[in-house]
């Protein structure tokens, strides 16, 4: 199996950090941009698309700062990838960004990043951020 690529991406949002964290950390909020439907029990976080389920563990999480979460499938081959959410503010401007970390096949990360690029302008336009 080879190795995952680490890549980032930075997402200007026109929000406070606070009413994006809740978007990023909380099942309801994700639901309505990352997933179908996301469920939440302690630290494990289930997602689902279109019928499909995918489970990650919450590895850390700040207010109004960050989420970082696992997939289990990754946890259980003791990978150690993950992705993570996390909300920068720019300390002159106030400018608020979601910079997003994650791991994909060298193949794959153009696909990976598009994948976000999608996801990302759906929780801007719920934001009205568009």
């Amino acid at each position: 199996m080879s190795d995952k690529v680490k890549y980032e991406l930075e997402f200007p949002i026109q929000a406070s950090p606070s009413l994006l964290y809740q978007y990023i950390s909380t099942p309801s909020g994700l639901s309505e941009w990352f997933a179908d439907n996301v469920n939440s029990r302690g630290e494990l976080f289930t997602f689902i698309w279109e019928g499909s389920e995918e489970q990650a563990k919450l590895l850390s999480k700040k207010t109004d700062d960050r989420m970082k979460l696992r997939w289990t499938a990754d946890e259980e081959e003791g990978l150690n990838y993950y992705f993570e959410m996390k909300i920068q503010v720019d300390e002159i401007t106030k400018d608020v960004s979601l910079m997003i970390t994650d791991f994909a096949e060298e193949d794959e990360v153009d696909e990976g990043k598009m994948l976000w690029e999608n996801t990302v302008s759906d929780l801007k336009q719920i934001l009205g951020s568009s």
